[in-house]
């Protein structure tokens, strides 16, 4: 099986695919701040890594693996006060996932799973509704990086909670979009090991009162290609893993 692109084949290309067996991903993040030194579209850089690798499992395992164009726009409060964030409603965007969903469906293609790189808490919870409000004949797969059992899968970084525009993303970045990581900005930034994960489930709501002020969090000057290269991987393996062994069950 192969790897296609949604929006680079023709309507006729899409009828004579297997599309009952064919898995559609839907790369997902957020237009925002992500630090002084990674661009504003750092998550879709990670969630279209994420996807491919997906795409590459799911075509391994014999079926047809189609990468949709990536969904920008979603909650982002954390991120609001700083210049370029955008950010929507969260029920807009699980109205949006339930209708691209239901519009495959219509096409007899059955699974969609979301290649998620945004971990606004309003923004999780959005896709947690689509998912849970899948259309009949339908399921919406996603997986929720916050996950203990998925996190532990993850870089150390990660774990601390301190990951936003850090090690973790700017590794990432090098790996997927060199062209767009500001390495000399990078190199003289200071840990910010204040965990966002903590801050959460301390009731703040904002990077600032995090303690995030310039909009990144934990060891941003450590990023290297080799790690992202490693973590690309690593969530594209646990999303497929995530479709075909919820299938299984």
């Amino acid at each position: 099986m192969s790897v296609h692109r949604f929006a680079e084949l023709t309507w006729e290309e899409v009828r004579d695919l297997d599309r009952p067996s064919a898995v559609a991903i839907l790369p997902v993040g957020a237009v925002e701040a992500h630090g002084p030194h990674l661009p504003l579209g750092t998550d879709v850089v990670i969630a279209e890594g994420m996807a491919r690798v997906c795409a590459e499992g799911i075509s391994g395992a014999g079926r047809p693996a189609l990468i949709l164009p990536p969904l920008w726009y979603t909650a982002a409060g954390f991120a609001g006060n700083f210049p370029g964030t955008i950010a929507v409603d969260g029920a807009v965007v699980t109205e949006l996932i339930i209708q691209i969903a239901t519009s495959l469906r219509e096409q007899d293609i059955r699974t969609l799973a979301i290649a998620n790189a945004h971990l606004d808490p309003a923004h999780l919870a959005s896709l947690r509704h689509a998912s849970d409000a899948a259309p009949e004949g339908t399921r919406i797969v996603f997986l929720d990086l916050t996950r203990r059992r998925v996190a532990e899968r993850l870089t150390e970084e990660f774990k601390t909670g301190a990951c936003h525009a850090g090690r973790f993303e700017g590794s990432i970045v090098l790996a997927e979009r060199p062209d767009l990581y500001r390495s000399d900005v990078a190199a003289d930034l200071e840990p910010n090991p204040a965990s966002l994960s903590t801050a959460i489930r301390d009731g703040h709501e904002t990077f600032e009162q995090a303690g995030g002020s310039r909009a990144y969090f934990g060891w941003p000057a450590e990023a290297s290609a080799e790690e992202g290269r490693t973590t690309v991987r690593t969530l594209g393996q646990v999303l497929t893993e995530a479709i075909l062994d919820g299938e299984a069950q």
